[in-house]
């Protein structure tokens, strides 16, 4: 079940087309599966099926989710700069695996694999602008390409690094987080500002959420996530590639 090294290498792009496949739900125009209208996203239509249940109005079923979508949002942001921040940029961006030494540091003495998890809750924010069963092949296709791509690099970092690594497995949870850390700081010192840049992308989806997401306009946030990738690009243009090596 592990991903294989194409897929690893191409992750970036694999996780563009699996976007663009939820936004669009191409498979809609045969099957028609979602409904239609301006309110026909996810969004909308888990809004208003909270809303026929009469447990709660029309507005604060459109208020709760967007809470929630804005909390997924910044979980992700969150998760990944944190993550990011006590690796390189150039390691993070790899086409390759890399497996020098342990990070036990930062995110990694709570959870083995934060970028992972963050990235999952990204797309959990992003699906509530999906057509529903866009949102629901997202969640399912991004969930199990994260844990493919996990379940490839452990056994590298295994062969890498040997037992210390295991050990650290043994203590330190894949992906939910402990509650306390598990194993003692390693002193390593985060990169904060590279990860920000380097993570610019889930940060002005996150703000774009936040920020704007009360006016109710699904456009506006596609646009806002399609303008936060236009920045990440540029960004990551002018990053040198050695950019954020861990000291």
């Amino acid at each position: 079940m592990k991903a294989t090294r194409f897929e690893y290498r191409f992750r970036f792009i694999i996780h563009l087309l699996l976007f663009v496949l939820g936004f669009t739900a191409p498979w809609d125009y045969a099957w028609q599966l979602d409904p239609s209208g301006p309110n026909a996203h996810a969004w909308g239509v888990f809004a208003a099926r909270l809303a026929e249940t009469q447990w709660c109005s029309i507005v604060a079923a459109f208020n709760g989710l967007l809470v929630l979508g804005i909390v997924f949002a910044a979980l992700g942001a969150f998760l990944r700069t944190w993550g990011a921040a006590y690796l390189s940029y150039k390691i993070v961006q790899s086409h390759a695996m890399h497996g020098s030494s342990i990070v036990a540091d930062g995110p990694y003495r709570f959870m083995r694999n934060p970028l992972y998890l963050g990235t999952f809750f990204h797309a959990l924010a992003l699906a509530l602008l999906m057509p529903p069963s866009g949102a629901i092949f997202c969640i399912v296709t991004i969930g199990l390409l994260q844990l493919r791509l996990i379940l490839a690099e452990e056994p590298f970092l295994a062969a890498q690094l040997g037992q210390p690594y295991l050990d650290y497995c043994v203590r330190v949870p894949r992906i939910v987080p402990a509650l306390t850390s598990r194993v003692p700081a390693g002193g390593m010192r985060p990169h904060w500002p590279q990860a920000m840049l380097g993570e610019i992308y889930v940060i002005c989806v996150a703000v774009a959420f936040a920020g704007l997401g009360w006016r109710y306009n699904q456009l506006l946030l596609i646009r806002c996530v399609l303008i936060s990738l236009g920045v990440s690009l540029v960004v990551r243009a002018l990053l040198p590639r050695g950019a954020a090596e861990t000291a």
